[in-house]
């Protein structure tokens, strides 16, 4: 009897389906079902409750204003640094030192950013003693608005300065030489190109604070919101399953329509058949003007964040200003947090490691050559579906599917909801890389005797390293800051650093909440560096086919 032979491509196709089968099919199931079924059995009640009474509509209503004015402001602050760079003549050493200060807010978690604005801008804060007065009142819209740009403003200037890197400058020239203004020209030239950019920008920016739960946990104030509506209904003193998963639902809506958009936006975009290389016209006042501005946007971020490397160094805030090591010490030799701190690297650790292995093997059956092309178009479907998904919501999925099991409060759980939470990045990713390599090498391995697993290993892989490297740091650095997932599933015994955070925010525990917050940025700032190195040493060995 002859065995059937399994291919190394199906094996990784059928081990996809049932991971996402089993963590992502079944735990959206669940909580699409909890929304819909009572006691008494299937029931529209819960979303009754919640548009019949109107309860829903004063936190939908504010989220959607405060993430559209959020994402519009992001947007445009956004657009200044990536013009700095892209169409101005200022150092190129300089170049480098603001697109890796504008990112900087993304090696910390969200949480961390409403404490570090009330203890800026608060009746007690850094700026208000600096000048004298409280600037604005950081509880409600003005505060989450502060934090959601923080927040957002690194992944709309990647957006942004990454399209405009593949903008044709040579048409600016002839713009001009048509006679046209310098605003026409402008217009015509540079933000007509963007357009659809500027609208992916203000989308993702949009849904990224509309679903956010870490800085409305500190700012939010009397200002309802669904975020924080979802975590009192799932987490908070009256809880109500039935009722937060049909929350969830209603959260989830934005996400798919801003995907649609975004996806009916790429026809929009402008494709030059050739970028052409010129030499940008010398203009001091713009290039002064840009420099300073993206200084000044820069400079303000970082006002806010100052505050964290100010506090905990000082014996009590703002009382007793003088130099102090003693909560430093205090905390480092706090075993419970170095626990908490030591479980939140081990967990990043695991997610990058296994994350890329699961993403570089799908990207592999779906990017490259094989027999089974058709079947790799599975991956695809999986990466669209998790770019969806809103943190929160698959927290309270899992939450929902795995409480009660002997999956619930483990770190196998935390693990898998990163990957899955974190998929659709990096896929892409890996995914745009492989197809830029020899498509033939395969076939030329093939017939030379040599397996696809060979192949793999000894062609493919050297060559996708500088990937492979970015993948794993991005799932470590995300791992490491994310709050509104895994909020739901951390326990006593599998306790991280973001819920920790949270923990402490209702003791007003600031100086741990801030050393932890170091000790992320610290870490995060190290694996970004070593990866760096390694990619750069690889990168001089110069180890291609």
């Amino acid at each position: 009897m002859k065995k059937l032979k399994v291919s190394p491509q199906k094996t990784i196709l059928i081990f996809s389906c049932l991971l996402f089968g089993f963590f992502l099919l079944i735990p959206m199931v669940t909580i699409l079902c909890k929304s819909f079924y009572g006691d008494d059995g299937v029931t529209s009640e819960y979303y009754s409750r919640l548009f019949s009474g109107g309860s829903i509509f004063t936190p939908l209503l504010n989220s959607v204003l405060i993430s559209a004015l959020s994402g519009l402001i992001t947007t445009a602050l956004a657009f200044i640094p990536a013009y700095a760079i892209n169409y101005t003549n200022i150092s190129r050493k300089l170049k480098k030192v603001i697109a890796s200060l504008v990112m900087l807010p993304m090696l910390l978690p969200t949480i961390t950013y409403g404490f570090a604005i009330i203890y800026s801008f608060g009746k007690q804060g850094l700026m208000t003693n600096l000048l004298g007065t409280q600037l604005i009142d950081i509880y409600g819209t003005a505060g989450l608005i502060i934090g959601f740009v923080i927040y957002t403003l690194p992944i709309s200037f990647m957006l942004i300065n990454n399209t405009m890197g593949y903008v044709d400058k040579k048409f600016m020239i002839v713009s001009r030489m048509m006679g046209d203004s310098k605003i026409k020209s402008f217009l015509t030239t540079v933000i007509t190109p963007l357009i659809s950019t500027l609208a992916v920008s203000f989308i993702q920016s949009f849904t990224l604070s509309f679903t956010d739960y870490g800085i409305p946990a500190a700012l939010a104030g009397n200002v309802d919101l669904l975020a924080t509506r979802l975590y009192n209904e799932m987490l908070g003193s009256l809880l109500d399953f039935n009722t937060g998963s049909a929350v969830s639902i209603i959260m989830l809506l934005p996400s798919v329509l801003s995907i649609i958009l975004i996806s009916s936006l790429n026809k929009y975009n402008i494709r030059y058949n050739k970028i052409s290389v010129i030499e940008l016209t010398k203009n001091k006042v713009r290039d002064i003007g840009m420099g300073i501005a993206s200084g000044v946007i820069i400079a303000c971020v970082f006002s806010v964040f100052a505050v964290i490397f100010i506090v905990p160094f000082v014996e009590q805030w703002p009382y007793k200003m003088n130099f102090s090591l003693e909560h430093i010490t205090e905390i480092l030799s706090d075993s419970s947090l170095m626990s908490v701190y030591k479980n939140s690297f081990l967990t990043a650790v695991v997610t990058a490691v296994i994350g890329t292995l699961v993403v570089y093997s799908l990207a592999l059956v779906s990017a490259r050559r094989n027999e089974h092309r058709r079947l790799g178009k599975i991956p695809d479907i999986v990466s669209l579906v998790t770019n969806t998904i809103p943190g929160m919501v698959l927290g309270v999925a899992y939450l929902l599917t795995f409480k009660g099991t002997f999956m619930h409060n483990t770190f196998a759980v935390i693990i898998i909801c990163n990957i899955i939470h974190y998929f659709s990045s990096p896929y892409l990713m890996m995914k745009s890389s492989l197809e830029k390599l020899n498509a033939s090498w395969e076939t030329t391995a093939k017939l030379m005797g040599d397996s696809w697993i060979k192949t793999v290993i000894r062609i493919i892989t050297p060559n996708a390293v500088s990937t492979l490297l970015e993948v794993f740091s991005y799932f470590f650095v995300n791992a490491m800051v994310t709050v509104s997932a895994v909020i739901f599933l951390a326990g006593t015994k599998t306790m991280i650093i973001t819920a920790k955070i949270k923990e402490l925010q209702h003791f007003a525990n600031f100086n741990e909440i801030f050393v932890l917050s170091i000790l992320i940025l610290i870490t995060n700032l190290l694996v970004k560096g070593l990866v760096r190195l390694f990619a750069a040493i690889r990168s001089k060995k110069g180890k291609t086919v």
